[in-house]
């Protein structure tokens, strides 16, 4: 009791310099950290004002091929007719010896024969010594390249280019050919000649009316923004002569393959037509006046008007029983008796056979056999191409083949899931 009383004697007695203590320490404090404050967003202000007198990050360099093109001097060229590695090395002073050493060497990496005109190339020179070349780039196409390191020790490899790939869809109305559809919608005419590849067993395009539509899900590959062609076709409609016709992309048996709505396979026996993109100048008929005797006589097959050079093949697998030259009838003509059946095939008038092409010979489907010409009586060129069945003609554009091994019963329910997805894709195109 006696010490608390003593406490409060004492507080009593010094209670203004106990409170002036007090505030000098909360003063001292305040005053801590006020200055850190202060002190931290100084820091800021300089660092700032140091970024703007150019204390700031090196932009990134430039790449090309993976080369930082500020270092060297970019001489681009295109591989011209004629011209080989040889010579477009030597217009850059290589010597003969590097030459023979890069041509040895490349033989794992690139066959430098196998360079096409037209292709780009790129040397890479010295900034210091303008003759001096460093790098040598070919582009092998849209996407590989190959790099032929010159300087100290010869290096050579393959890149690749950062390729992009995008899910586009299109749809279109036909009103000439579906080449001039794709071009009047600045799709890319490859669009056009993969779906003739898909749907070549099942439509025959020379013969689409006004009227026939389409709609696609397909890829789309991109280099740098640039579009470099068309991937792989997904799903597609066509609308021919008021009937569809599906295709729907389907992994089976670890391969990939067109299927219709109810899972038929679209390859068949035999193709639509044996050459692509051209127009029917005369169809099967038993009286049809002959444009160069003018006279009416059995016209047994379809004339299909091409330009002359313009590919035929065949349209499906058999091997060449009849290869000749009919100076007063079919000119330049083949035979093929196609496998397992008793089909014959016949094609005339061509300019030229392809290399390989003689009696005996096995061709696959769609393989080139020949060229349209105006050989024999012909009053331009065109391909008259006819069937026999047992020996009997028949009209080309009446016959119909059997289709490949459908979608196996196992594999059906995931189809069906995939086939539905995809449709769903086709349904929300618009403008069809």
């Amino acid at each position: 009791m006696k010490d608390v009383m003593k406490i409060k004697i004492y507080y009593q007695k010094y209670r203004r310099l106990i409170k002036a203590l007090i505030w000098v320490v909360v003063s001292i404090a305040l005053l801590q950290v006020v200055y850190f404050i202060f002190d931290h967003y100084e820091t800021i202000r300089i660092e700032r004002e140091l970024e703007k007198q150019g204390e700031v990050k090196m932009p990134e360099p430039v790449m090309l091929f993976n080369l930082p093109i500020d270092s060297f001097t970019v001489a681009p060229g295109q591989v011209r007719s004629g011209q080989n590695l040889s010579d477009i090395l030597l217009s850059k002073g290589i010597s003969m010896t590097t030459i023979d050493k890069i041509s040895k060497q490349s033989i794992l990496t690139f066959d430098v024969r196998k360079m096409k005109v037209n292709n780009s190339y790129y040397f890479f020179m010295n900034k210091k010594i303008a003759s001096k070349a460093e790098y040598f780039i070919y582009e092998i196409n849209p996407v590989d390249y190959v790099v032929y390191k010159l300087s100290d020790s010869l290096r050579i490899y393959k890149e690749k280019k950062p390729m992009i790939t995008q899910i586009k869809t299109a749809s279109g109305v036909i009103t000439s050919s579906l080449w001039n559809t794709m071009k009047a919608q600045a799709l890319d005419p490859a669009l056009a000649m993969d779906l003739s590849d898909i749907y070549a067993w099942s439509i025959d395009f020379f013969g689409l009316k006004k009227g026939d539509k389409f709609r696609v899900v397909y890829e789309e590959n991109f280099v740098f923004g640039k579009s470099i062609g068309i991937g792989r076709i997904f799903a597609a409609q066509f609308v021919h002569a008021n009937e569809d016709f599906y295709a729907f992309r389907f992994t089976q048996k670890n391969e990939d393959s067109y299927f219709d709505d109810k899972g038929k396979s679209l390859i068949k026996a035999f193709l639509k037509a044996p050459l692509k993109f051209s127009r029917i100048s005369s169809v099967f008929s038993l009286s049809r006046f002959h444009p160069v005797l003018k006279i009416y006589r059995p016209h047994f097959g379809v004339d299909y008007a091409a330009p002359t050079g313009t590919p035929v093949h065949a349209i499906g697998s058999g091997v060449i029983i009849d290869k000749g030259y009919q100076p007063t009838g079919g000119g330049n003509y083949l035979k093929i008796k196609h496998d397992n059946s008793a089909y014959v095939t016949s094609y005339m008038h061509l300019s030229r056979f392809a290399g390989g092409i003689s009696r005996g010979v096995r061709v696959k489907q769609g393989q080139e056999i020949g060229y349209v010409g105006a050989t024999g009586l012909a009053s331009g060129p065109h391909l008259d191409f006819r069937v026999f069945l047992n020996g009997t003609p028949i009209d080309p554009l009446k016959m119909k083949a059997p289709p490949a091994e459908p979608i196996a019963g196992k594999d059906m329910k995931s189809y069906t899931v995939h086939r539905d997805s995809l449709m769903t894709k086709l349904v929300a195109i618009k403008n069809f």
